[in-house]
């Protein structure tokens, strides 16, 4: 069964599917450390000009300069103050004003004496805002000056602008640049390392090719159990039968042969039937038809001969329906009553129904669709191609555009297939 492909191994597209998922990690964790990281500069501003201004506001020569009522030597004590607490703090601008808002401090001398740009609060409480005043645009907090008596003398505003918070910005996006570029290298050296162990298993494989490589594993496997379930009951009636014609018991020894042969002609005869069957697939059948009456299963066949050809290869065929009757075989044998059915009977457009049925005690709800992906499997650990199955099985059947759809009482499993040779079928 041929596939389309871009001709990348499956190593390397696990390789790239990796390495993509780690810049895409990365460039996420890079978005997330600068907003981050403005965040934390923005509040660490708020914090900033809040402390400043309630020290101001509590300083004496500020309550006692504004308390005086003159503007002027309120200026010429303040503003080498209030410059060097800008300084000091790393702000850029204090701005001591009047209780009318009339600046006393500012950082452009032409200012004071102007009005205080931005808000006064209406009433001796404390304000954090972005405004823009003759600086541009800054976060600001501004604090009502209280004298001894509680009376409201004047105001202490503390800003800083936002271009010093986009330089702060700038000068931490190197750390993020550095953690963004380490969980990229992390990502790649792990890519390479997943496509290393890949292509040990799967060497140069595309996944096309890796897929039919497994069904064929999976078709050669559950045929072998078949043939060899099927050598093994012939062997055994065989040593019978010539164990009661040495005896001298010829009667029970024809007996025993001729339900051999009448049993399997049963299942030769319908599959032989079928116009456009498959012999491996007929193969297939007789080998677990053995295999249910080693294991005390009532094994039932149903085939339309008016059936048509398949849509897979004879290997997916064989797969598809092998692991769908081991399975089936499972669960019966885990109850009293024991029972599997299989039919295969044609679509109304042209296509196949397969329908594996079986007397176990079904799926649970929550693992109807769990049993169809890689790895899952209700069977113990150390079971033989755990977790490979009916993630096949559904992979196969939905690679020529097929469905595969599980129901109850009994617990049925129905693979529909199109017609052969349809445009989704792929040869």
């Amino acid at each position: 069964m041929a596939h389309a492909s871009d001709g990348r191994s499956t190593a390397s597209r696990v390789f790239l599917v990796l390495l993509v998922t780690a810049i895409v990690i990365g460039a996420l964790v890079a978005v997330y450390l600068v907003v981050e990281a403005q965040r934390a500069i923005r509040a660490e501003a708020e914090r900033v000009t809040a402390a400043a201004a309630i020290s101001l506001a509590a300083s004496p020569d500020v309550v006692s300069s504004l308390a005086d009522g003159d503007e002027g030597a309120a200026t010429r004590r303040l503003e080498p103050y209030a410059m060097q607490v800008v300084d000091e703090a790393g702000l850029d601008f204090i701005t001591v004003m009047t209780v009318d808002g009339v600046r006393v401090t500012h950082p452009d001398l032409d200012q004071i004496g102007g009005p205080y740009l931005g808000t006064i609060p209406a009433a001796p409480q404390a304000l954090t805002e972005e405004f823009t005043g003759t600086l541009g645009p800054s976060v600001r907090t501004i604090v009502p000056v209280l004298d001894a008596d509680d009376a409201l003398v004047g105001w202490v505003a503390a800003g800083v602008t936002t271009e010093s918070i986009s330089e702060t910005l700038v000068r931490r996006l190197p750390l993020s640049l550095g953690i963004t570029a380490g969980l990229v290298a992390l990502g790649a050296f792990g890519a390479l390392i997943a496509r290393r162990v890949t292509r040990r298993i799967a060497g140069d494989l595309p996944p096309g090719q890796l897929r039919d490589a497994v069904s064929s594993y999976e078709s050669i496997r559950t045929l072998g159990e078949a043939l060899r379930a099927q050598t093994h009951e012939h062997g055994n009636r065989m040593h019978t039968a010539v164990a009661l014609l040495e005896l001298g018991r010829r009667d029970e020894a024809i007996e025993i042969l001729t339900e051999t042969s009448r049993q399997s002609q049963s299942l030769v005869d319908q599959v032989t039937a079928r116009r456009q069957g498959d012999p491996a697939v007929g193969a297939l059948l007789l080998g677990k038809a053995s295999q249910a009456k080693e294991r005390g299963i009532d094994w039932r066949v149903q085939i339309d001969p008016d059936t048509p050809r398949s849509p897979l290869s004879t290997v997916d065929s064989v797969s598809v329906l092998g692991n769908l009757v081991d399975n089936a075989m499972d669960a019966a044998a885990e109850v009293e009553h024991r029972w599997v059915e299989v039919s295969l009977t044609p679509a109304e457009d042209g296509g196949i129904v397969l329908e594996v049925s079986d007397s176990g005690s079904g799926v649970p709800s929550e693992d109807r669709e769990r049993i169809f992906q890689q790895g899952f499997s209700t069977k113990p650990a150390d079971a033989q191609g755990r977790g490979i199955g009916l993630a096949l099985v559904r992979s196969v059947v939905h690679g020529v555009g097929g469905s595969v759809t599980l129901t109850d009482d009994p617990t049925t499993f129905r693979v529909v297939l199109p017609p052969a040779g349809s445009r989704r079928s792929r040869s």
